[in-house]
């Protein structure tokens, strides 16, 4: 008896080391439209899972659906979660300039109903993955995609977790009460940052207190825009903007966004 237990034993350890030796992380790239407009999604999850998963949207800096939002997706992916790295611009176009970068994000902003139709878009294209609760969705966004995410929660669009990462706060939009509720927002901004200036920080916080919203807002010392991107000290240097990696702040806000999606779904 105790010798069939110990083969048993093996085997079942042999099975759950070869079902994870092929586990890994998945990923396929989309297209969707938003009325004539083709999009590009990048989708990742891990096959590992077996049940259907929360999803999450990632949107991108203002250089458009590069790999870092791709690489944040599988960073999500690995977390547990699937995760979409989405197309603001269209024909996932991406910029090499911040003078394109700026057209870019400046043509979305200025027309936002667009923009909630290009983000409901994603959010309808990652809804029918066939691994994704429709149930469960949070939206995170870097730099131009921060300020989208807070966007949409100002306009209504339902997410468990909206996380801004150095992202714009300045709105003509004010949230109201009503938009906010059922959601937590995460707010991740650097102090030094030279394109939100601590005025914006400040309105912001009262915006979000006058809503009744449940916000965090982590504010790193001496920490400049693009924080979460190791590109930054390189674009930094090629374009002269103020930017700059920060390895610290980058994975402590990373850490506070996953506890937060954990605690949301998992807890």
């Amino acid at each position: 008896m105790k010798k069939t237990l110990t083969s048993a034993v093996i085997a079942l350890a042999l099975t759950a080391f070869n079902s994870n030796a092929f586990a890994e992380i998945q990923s396929q790239t989309i297209n969707y439209t938003s009325g004539d407009t083709t999009m590009k999604g990048y989708i990742a999850y891990d096959d590992a899972i077996t049940e259907k998963r929360p999803a999450v949207l990632v949107v991108h800096e203002w250089w458009g659906h590069n790999d870092f939002a791709r690489q944040r997706a599988e960073m999500l992916a690995k977390a547990g979660y699937t995760a979409m790295a989405v197309d603001m611009y269209g024909d996932g176009k991406k910029a090499d300039h911040p003078m394109d970068a700026k057209a870019f994000s400046s043509a979305v902003k200025q027309n936002m109903d667009t923009a909630e139709a290009r983000f409901n878009a994603a959010i309808n294209a990652l809804k029918q993955h066939k691994t994704v609760d429709p149930e469960t969705l949070s939206a995170i966004g870097y730099c131009f995609g921060g300020g989208i995410v807070l966007e949409m929660i100002r306009r209504g669009v339902d997410l468990d977790v909206a996380a801004s990462f150095h992202g714009s706060l300045a709105t003509s939009n004010p949230a109201l009460e009503e938009s906010l509720k059922g959601v937590d927002v995460l707010v991740f901004n650097g102090a030094a940052d030279k394109m939100v200036k601590h005025e914006q920080v400040l309105a912001f916080m009262t915006e979000m207190t006058d809503a009744k919203a449940s916000l965090t807002l982590v504010n790193y010392p001496d920490t400049l825009h693009a924080f979460t991107n190791p590109q930054a000290d390189e674009f930094a240097e090629r374009f002269k903007i103020p930017l700059k990696y920060n390895q610290a702040a980058d994975e402590d806000s990373w850490s506070k966004l996953i506890n937060a999606l954990d605690q949301r779904y998992k807890e």
